[in-house]
């Protein structure tokens, strides 16, 4: 028979409150808490998690609910919020919905049975018809790269239009005026935004957008490949192109090799994301970065402030944000975070003869 709280008092001879106090991480004196712990040693006593939930309403878990599990931007901030929540005695359970709408009102539907206390998304659902029955439970919700306009929560999103302005701003500054882009679906919050930079850095530069130069993606390998062999085949007198993600970029570069296309020499190309890829590139890719590190913990971080109430938001927001994040709060109490991006020159882009020196 399993040992209990009460078989570990009468081993201890303390109380039942303070052992609850000692597994609820409450204050406990030194020497009582040697005693609790030699006594769960000897009795073997484990943690019914399941029981405590019922009891607390809360079980310690945190869902995860991402488009695609392959996605490598997906991947790296669930590493690394796992790690930070893990620390925290918080464990995941990740659903991979395949950026399909319905599994991912079903991975929501899931883990509302599991009565996760929080969930953090990236959705595919841009209406957010998938998160308000859980909205109605009070719990934590934090968006990641993506917002939703009728779904009040914390989001942590990467200023998506200054990126994609930043990376066209330099193929304008080497020359380059007739610019494609490889973007991404036409509905997905990011891809408009990146969308959004491409048009302004054109209107600032006085230069007009063709609808030829345009080719909407759909974030993935072979997206990519079609992308630049459309592009190409469209737009002969094409200098460069623009991949707005990763899997994207990868498949612009197999397209180009297949083609038979020279880097920078033919074509120039600025990709997203995954510095190892752009150094096993030849030429080494310049690309925009995306922290995804912080991402995760700026998550992790917003995560444990709502279950747990620490004092790090109210710490950063006193005047130690780091320069690289905008933060503000919404009218309800929500924290939107912006971060910047970086761009990682490599050896894609060619300065043509125009450009200034």
């Amino acid at each position: 028979m399993a040992a209990t709280m009460k078989d570990i008092a009468r081993r201890t001879g303390l109380g039942l409150a303070t052992i609850s106090s000692y597994f609820n991480g409450g204050n406990v004196r030194e020497k009582n808490r040697k005693k609790i712990e030699e006594a769960i040693e000897e009795l073997h006593y484990e943690v019914n998690e399941v029981a405590r939930g019922l009891k607390t309403n809360a079980t310690k878990t945190i869902g995860v609910v991402i488009p695609e599990l392959d996605m490598i931007f997906c991947t790296e901030i669930i590493i690394g919020m796992e790690d930070i929540l893990r620390n925290h005695g918080y464990a995941t359970i990740v659903c991979d919905c395949r950026t399909d709408k319905l599994l991912e009102k079903e991975a929501v539907e899931f883990l509302m049975r599991k009565r996760v206390d929080g969930i953090i998304n990236m959705p595919v659902d841009s209406a957010g018809n998938h998160l308000k029955a859980f909205q109605r439970t009070g719990k934590p919700i934090i968006l990641i790269d993506r917002m939703i306009q009728d779904i009040s929560c914390d989001c942590v999103l990467v200023d998506n239009e200054q990126a994609a302005m930043d990376a066209v701003e330099l193929l304008f500054a080497n020359g380059h005026r007739s610019i494609g882009i490889i973007g991404g679906p036409s509905d997905v919050f990011t891809a408009q935004e990146r969308m959004a930079g491409y048009f302004k850095a054109h209107q600032k530069h006085g230069v007009a957008v063709e609808n030829a130069l345009i080719y909407h993606g759909d974030y993935t390998i072979q997206g990519g490949v079609r992308g630049i062999e459309e592009l190409v085949k469209r737009n002969p007198q094409m200098t460069a192109v623009f991949v707005t993600n990763y899997e994207m970029t990868m498949g612009a570069v197999i397209g180009v090799n297949e083609l038979g296309i020279h880097l920078p020499d033919e074509l120039s190309l600025i990709g997203f994301d995954n510095l190892q890829f752009a150094r096993a590139c030849n030429p080494k890719l310049t690309l925009v970065s995306q922290p995804t590190d912080r991402i995760a913990k700026e998550v992790a971080r917003i995560m444990l402030d709502r279950l747990e109430g620490s004092r790090s938001d109210e710490q950063q927001e006193s005047g130690n944000v780091p320069g690289n994040i905008r933060r503000h709060r919404t009218s309800d109490g929500h924290i939107i975070e912006k971060l910047q991006t970086e761009m990682i020159l490599g050896k894609s882009v060619a300065c043509l003869a125009k450009c200034m020196p």
